[in-house]
């Protein structure tokens, strides 16, 4: 059984390794993580004479975890809530689940395998923008002349683990709608409805509706911001100041890290055993 279940893991990230839309929504990711973090900011550092010294401080190595961090629960999460889509919408589309259900093994084998290699398929994606963050960070460094400093490696570290957490969670969305809408199009559109409208809109609300606030601190985008904030993401090693500027701007609430660790890791839980029990009772057809 654990061989069989080893060579359905290495059959699923196969699936995932050989998509194009993998890919591209991993280059996606890097060049938004790469624009936003670096060549905007930097652009702008650049034509802007009244700029000081300061305003280079987020673009150096030693700001590595803050820079890239910010990108997670917004943006992130909107493309790790597409190749949660697409890992399981697809199937649909393509009618191979009711082959893989009728001839092969269990449905709950199958969707664990696939969840399992979603999983592990998301690790470049967390370490990708590090990676190419790191590079562009000392060509700014260089470029100005400054010492590089290298961040903490255990703060890094930390930061491509909560990282992870957060795209795991919106992939988890992700399934989800693919599972109710047995398709692609309309589980996207609902994700990137839920991700940019609603909690975003119902977020700006706490300030003017204070019975809000307790709803949005259960919110996905409120706990991933609140997770990263002790890390340096979401300005949270600036003081109280959150990111105000650009896109995915966030200005609290926050939560506990504790709660946002906790309330994140129970997302990913329910929602996938929301699939799981949906992809057992229902007929795939």
């Amino acid at each position: 059984m654990l061989r069989s279940g080893l060579y359905m893991l290495w059959a699923e990230l196969f699936l995932l390794r050989r998509r194009v839309a993998t890919w591209v929504l991993l280059g996606t990711w890097t060049g938004l993580g790469l624009l936003f973090g670096y060549i905007v900011p930097y652009a702008m550092y650049r034509s802007d004479d009244d700029e000081g010294p300061s305003a280079l401080t987020g673009m150096l190595p030693d700001q590595l975890t803050q820079t890239v961090l910010d990108g997670f629960p917004f943006y992130g999460g909107a493309i790790a809530l597409m190749l949660g889509v697409l890992s399981v919408g697809s199937e649909f589309g393509w009618d191979t689940l009711k082959t893989l259900f009728t001839q092969g093994p269990g449905r709950g084998r199958i969707f664990t395998a696939k969840m399992v290699a979603l999983a592990i398929m998301i690790v470049p994606f967390a370490v990708s923008i590090f990676a190419f963050g790191t590079v562009a960070s000392v060509i700014i460094a260089r470029m100005e002349g400054i010492t590089v400093v290298w961040p903490d490696s255990g703060t890094v570290l930390e930061g491509v683990a909560a990282g992870w957490l957060i795209l795991v969670v919106w992939a988890a969305v992700g399934v989800l709608l693919a599972v109710i809408t047995r398709g692609t199009s309309l589980a996207i559109g609902i994700g990137i409805l839920y991700t940019l409208v609603i909690e975003g809109s119902i977020s700006l609300l706490v300030d003017t509706v204070s019975f809000v606030e307790p709803v949005v601190d259960f919110f996905l985008r409120a706990n991933s911001y609140s997770l990263i904030r002790p890390l340096g993401g979401a300005s949270g090693a600036s003081g109280d100041s959150a990111a105000t500027d650009g896109p995915g701007a966030f200005s609290g609430p926050y939560v506990d890290t504790t709660q946002a660790l906790v309330v994140l890791v129970v997302y990913a839980l329910v929602l996938t055993g929301m699939s799981a029990w949906l992809l057992r009772r229902r007929d795939v057809a």
